[in-house]
């Protein structure tokens, strides 16, 4: 099945040369594609590129979801699209890039955000949970990464970020079948950097350690939320903001790993 393109009705995307025309300088737009832009870190992200000038093209697997964040971009006077994509499904993943491709403009950033934090004693554990885990947090980012890349390469520029968490690190209890993905994740960025940062495109790996202002976080653990007065947990908007550093790096100092914590955050 094919992604679903959400886009004003009274501004569909323009197509080939017509796009071109209709840009100002006749040139293409810069895209940020956010795969997995909920609606904390994902769409602070995706607000952040916006702010700069880039395309948000956004995507969760329920375009309905991506609404309120299409319009706060929109209402600030940036551009954003939004796709119904399953990132991990391969058919759909190759159609998502190259619609926008060639109907938006080149993928200038690839943010990997997609979430699978999932506590389940290894006890308890089913082969089909721990295996959907593995897609999402993992296997998803390969394909996204791969569609880009391949584009990314051609043009000799881009970059690449991956969102990862403790559990990149360290596998904790109750959460073997989401640190094994992550540690995987982790691996297939260190690959990628490897091989792709010799032909002009930056793959960077954010670790993310220490809870983050959400929903999840105020109403399941209070006594850690009560830190935000105290910048005892992550910001989203400032998540965002050293998204945005990484891919301006210039080449001559590309940050490949980057961990994010809070200043009181045990580590």
């Amino acid at each position: 099945m094919a992604p679903t393109l959400r886009t004003p009705a009274s501004s569909p995307p323009p197509e080939g040369a017509e796009a071109a025309a209709a840009r100002p300088g006749g040139g293409p737009d810069k895209v940020a594609l956010v795969v997995g832009a909920g609606d904390s870190t994902g769409g602070a992200i995706a607000r952040r590129f916006a702010r700069e000038g880039y395309v948000a093209c956004v995507t969760r697997r329920s375009a309905d979801k991506l609404q309120p964040l299409i319009d706060a971009i929109q209402a600030a006077g940036g551009r954003a699209h939004g796709f119904a994509s399953d990132a991990r499904k391969e058919e759909e993943v190759v159609a998502l890039i190259e619609q926008i491709e060639s109907t938006i403009g080149p993928i200038e950033v690839l943010v990997f955000n997609v979430g699978a934090n999932v506590r389940t004693s290894v006890l308890e554990e089913t082969a089909r949970k721990y295996f959907k885990i593995w897609e999402m947090a993992c296997f998803g980012g390969f394909l996204n990464a791969r569609e880009v890349a391949a584009r990314m390469v051609i043009r000799g520029r881009g970059t690449i970020l991956f969102t990862g968490a403790t559990a990149s690190l360290r596998g904790g209890n109750g959460f073997a079948a989401f640190a094994g993905a992550k540690h995987a994740l982790r691996a297939l960025a260190q690959s990628m950097a490897r091989e792709l940062g010799p032909r002009g495109v930056h793959v960077a790996h954010v670790v993310i350690d220490g809870a983050i202002d959400t929903a999840f976080i105020r109403d399941n653990f209070p006594e850690r939320y009560a830190l935000k007065d105290r910048d005892g947990i992550l910001d989203p908007e400032h998540i965002a903001d050293q998204y945005l550093m990484l891919h301006r790096q210039p080449r001559d100092t590309w940050t490949h790993e980057l961990d994010l914590r809070p200043w009181m955050e045990p580590f």
